[in-house]
């Protein structure tokens, strides 16, 4: 594996579920698979279960980890060719990015989008060109459309403790927040879940209210409705989320009706088992009272993030 940043990189989901969990049974089992070799970690934008847990995951794989967080420490940086860089930026992108190529192994990088403009979003412009110039392989650490490693996490959990017989029924609910988010999650778990779906392992469907659709290219398969109270009924699983107006690009649009899960919507569920990414608005994204009752998931969520950036670590040393 040279490149880690979609669903569409892993050839077997359910394999890939299965070495995570492999991994988590005997995590220092591959321990010299990483002798001499050295991932660098990019950050962008803030992080803190994506950088504690995929360096953890390296060092678990005897890897030397180097961490650089380019908004505090390093060069801003020009993306575009062609331009006389005589304003802001320091360093072209070309170079930035072959450098860092010359220094590790492997390479992690995390950038959010600006929600300014959807077409240069959706490019993934500056992800495409750092895969493009620094030489070696990379995994998404998020981008401005994904976030793999999460996805990848959630449907190990999910698999992790479904005890039930046939497929779960797992939902995707839009939750209320103070700020306009990126789709990056939403659209990642989406497309994991459809996969998944196609594959016969989960019942997928999405809850949003109006205005609030995702770009198609994600919800494949999915069943979208309107209707939170409706989309809980016999669900196993229910993933909360915010995510700003994809048609209505980055906005925060008027919604009418209580759309934050809390105990009395969750007795609409099969007693489902409730999950978020994190960080997470108490009381307002979710319930505390959900958080820290008996379904949530969140904890043994984000501990399972170790075991996914390890398969996906693994997968490329091998």
């Amino acid at each position: 594996m040279k490149l880690f940043s979609s669903v569409h990189d892993v050839t077997d989901i359910k394999q890939f579920v299965q070495d995570a969990l492999d991994l988590k049974a005997a995590p220092h089992a591959h321990a010299e698979l990483g002798r001499n070799k050295t991932l660098g970690l990019v950050f962008m934008n803030p992080s803190l279960r994506t950088r504690l847990s995929t360096q953890k995951a390296a060092l678990n794989l005897g890897m030397t980890v180097i961490v650089m967080n380019m908004d505090k420490e390093g060069w801003a940086l020009e993306t575009q060719d062609g331009m006389i860089m005589n304003g802001t930026t320091v360093e072209h992108i070309r170079e930035a990015a072959a450098v860092m190529g010359q220094y590790c192994d492997i390479l992690g990088l995390r950038s959010f989008p600006k929600l300014q403009n959807k077409e240069e979003d959706y490019s993934e412009d500056f992800f495409n060109k750092f895969v493009k110039y620094c030489g070696v392989p990379v995994v998404s650490l998020e981008s401005a459309t994904r976030h793999p490693l999460q996805s990848f996490t959630d449907l190990i959990t999910i698999r992790e403790t479904w005890k039930g017989n046939g497929k779960p029924k797992v939902v995707l609910a839009w939750g209320p927040h103070v700020k306009a988010l990126p789709q990056a999650v939403p659209n990642s778990f989406a497309e994991w879940m459809s996969k998944a779906q196609e594959e016969g392992l989960v019942d997928f469907t999405i809850a949003h209210p109006e205005g609030y659709e995702l770009d198609g290219q994600f919800t494949q398969g999915a069943e979208i409705v309107h209707d939170l109270d409706a989309a809980l009924h016999g669900a196993d699983y229910v993933y909360v989320k915010n995510w700003s107006s994809y048609q209505d690009y980055g906005k925060v649009l008027p919604v009418s009706g209580n759309w934050m899960l809390d105990n009395q919507k969750l007795k609409q569920t099969n007693n489902a088992g409730v999950m978020h990414c994190l960080p997470v608005r108490r009381d307002l994204e979710l319930a505390a009272e959900v958080l820290d009752g008996p379904n949530s998931l969140v904890i043994q969520e984000a501990g399972n993030r170790l075991w996914a950036a390890q398969a996906v670590l693994k997968k490329m040393l091998s």
